[in-house]
């Protein structure tokens, strides 16, 4: 089985070309973010003439997440427990929950679409809702884990977070003053494999950004951060056969300003039909 993570910046704007490529690389599940539109608006039909089952959280015109697969999904939830929620201007407990999260089963994997809080800048408060979130999302993990230890869990997608420092090459985020790569960040997101997960791509994949800026010559540049990951427990780790960053997709017309993160899975009796490349 091939499962792919991929911020899509605005479905709508690029389904042809996010469907094209599911099918030139033989997708059959794909985690997207930011699909920036309401169910009612997604782009549906490419995606189902070419085999796919759908989906979709979306709330507005921001946020927004999916998946697409040709496996049945079941199981579907479009949060985590105590997910805490955002509103600008307002405090205390309650506020309405962003559309950030969307967990699906599949062939009994349990997998996650996250999007995770940007954060926006130190001491901004949509940096102190972006660690309760990245906590509250470790807790269910470890909890999970903790119920369920043989779980083949996978949670993946955009985490706005540089967990390495070589993993942030845009100039402009700086130590101290930016964040992504500030210590309470990548302290949130090192929890993660305390409660039991491991990014299963950097073994396979030691280097290479996901995402560069449209501004500034960030790609050609190859100023870019590797801020996308597939974070998965011990029992989907033991699945994974190999893994790639598909960077030639931030090229070409319209493209995102991420690009796919994939992983193949040897689920144990699969036909893979796949042509063999000598």
């Amino acid at each position: 089985m091939r499962i792919a993570t991929w911020n899509v910046n605005s479905v709508r704007a690029r389904s042809g070309r996010i469907v094209d490529w599911m099918e030139r690389e033989d997708i059959d599940v794909l985690a997207m973010q930011e699909i920036k539109c309401k169910p009612e608006q997604f782009p549906a039909q490419v995606f189902e003439d070419a085999g796919y089952d759908l989906a979709i959280h979306g709330l507005s015109q921001w946020n927004g997440v999916a998946f697409a697969s040709r496996e049945p999904m079941t199981d579907v939830v479009t949060a985590f427990p105590n997910m805490p929620g955002f509103l600008k201007g307002a405090v205390g407990p309650d506020q309405p929950l962003e559309a950030r999260a969307l967990g699906v089963t599949v062939n009994d994997l349990r997998l996650w679409s996250l999007y995770v809080p940007n954060g926006r800048a130190l001491g901004d408060p949509h940096y102190a809702y972006k660690l309760a979130w990245l906590k509250a999302l470790e807790t269910h993990a470890a909890e999970e884990l903790s119920r369920h230890p043989a779980l083949a869990l996978a949670m993946m997608g955009d985490w706005n977070v540089a967990p390495r420092d070589e993993d942030m090459g845009d100039p402009s985020f700086v130590p101290g003053q930016s964040t992504h790569i500030s210590p309470e960040e990548r302290a949130a997101f090192d929890a993660f494999e305390q409660a039991g997960l491991a990014d299963v791509v950097r073994p396979i994949v030691p280097e290479g950004f996901t995402f560069w800026d449209y501004k500034q010559l960030r790609f050609p540049r190859n100023e870019g951060m590797r801020i996308d990951f597939i974070l998965g427990s011990p029992a989907f780790a033991d699945l994974v056969t190999d893994a790639s960053i598909h960077r030639n997709e931030r090229k070409g017309d319209a493209p995102s300003d991420h690009v796919p993160v994939l992983v193949d899975l040897d689920l144990g009796g699969d036909d893979d039909d796949r042509p063999m490349i000598f």
